[in-house]
């Protein structure tokens, strides 16, 4: 077992892909607690499919595969696709999750129109750029470990900085512009980091499913506290924890992909919380009403057939 650990650790390619995904979980669950709190959790799902055009207009434009050029197209993609959000939300009836429907499906058709002409087209380097659609975790390199390590600094020290007003916007927007706090600039900030967030996972996970990261460890985070301090830090760290198993689960087994395995990871821990979480967990919600319904039965003398009827 220990040669065996031994023997991933050592694996420079192992121990970069490992780093990379444990600091997108970390990063990802981390702000994606306020997004799932402020009930947008098809924001980022909606960035990330709003990502691949910037990726494409990115390899169009230099006609060469780097990872800053893409992270800095998908980023300015990102950032338009939220500006087009607030504008279709602000101007007219239209509701946000509507706008998010609408975004998405926008630009994720002409990215893979986009997507579709590259790989049709005279372009020498276009061979597996399809790859961001489903994350390329393999490809990753110390370079970029570093520059998941840079976004994550930036993501943990803007939500410790702005920690009481993005709190104060995921639980109650109006007492917020009641107590003078710029809830709407706070707002965009909170999609300008989620942009980040999901620009940075593209690359492991892929467009498709860089959402499960920004959702799915903050869910389950919210079984095991009622705090939103110590929900925020268990959300990076269930996020971290898929991404170190997904890649061990990866690297141990032929043909299996990191990001998909990570997620799946992911969902694991979601169903363990929802299960097994000692407050709100199904098991404690039924051995305590199981404990009221005896509790009942001694105090009244009726058997328990009757009280459950």
């Amino acid at each position: 077992m220990m040669n065996w650990i031994f023997s991933i650790m050592t694996d420079p390619n192992a121990r970069w892909i490992m780093l990379g995904s444990m600091l997108l979980g970390f990063s990802s669950g981390m702000v994606g607690s306020f997004t799932y709190l402020r009930k947008q959790s098809l924001i980022g799902d909606t960035l990330a499919h709003a990502a691949l055009p910037g990726i494409c207009i990115a390899f169009m434009l230099s006609g060469v595969k780097s990872t800053f050029l893409f992270m800095l197209g998908a980023l300015v993609s990102g950032m338009i696709a939220t500006i087009g959000i607030s504008v279709i939300t602000k101007y007219s009836r239209i509701k946000q999750d509507t706008a998010l429907g609408v975004i998405l499906s926008v630009f994720f058709g002409v990215g893979v129109m986009l997507l579709t002409r590259i790989q049709h087209g005279d372009y020498g380097s276009q061979s597996g750029l399809d790859k961001y659609m489903f994350g390329q975790a393999a490809s990753m390199v110390r370079s970029d470990v570093y520059t998941m390590l840079g976004v994550s600094i930036f993501l943990l020290v803007v939500c410790c900085l702005l920690f009481k007003e993005l709190k104060l916007i995921s639980f109650d927007p109006g007492f917020a512009r009641g107590m003078g706090v710029p809830s709407g600039l706070l707002a965009q900030l909170l999609l300008f980091l989620t942009v980040i967030a999901v620009v940075a996972g593209v690359q492991i996970v892929g467009v498709v499913l860089v959402a499960a990261l920004l959702v799915t460890p903050a869910a389950a985070a919210k079984y095991w506290t009622h705090r939103l301090g110590l929900m925020v830090a268990l959300a990076g760290l269930f996020g971290a924890l898929s991404g170190v198993i997904g890649t061990v689960v990866s690297a141990t087994t032929p043909d299996l992909p990191t990001g998909p395995v990570t997620v799946l990871v992911a969902t694991g821990l979601f169903a363990v919380s929802v299960l097994f979480a000692p407050d709100r967990g199904w098991m404690a919600r039924a051995f305590r009403e199981r404990r009221v319904r005896t509790a009942y039965h001694q105090q009244s003398g009726k058997p328990q057939a009757e009280i459950r009827k």
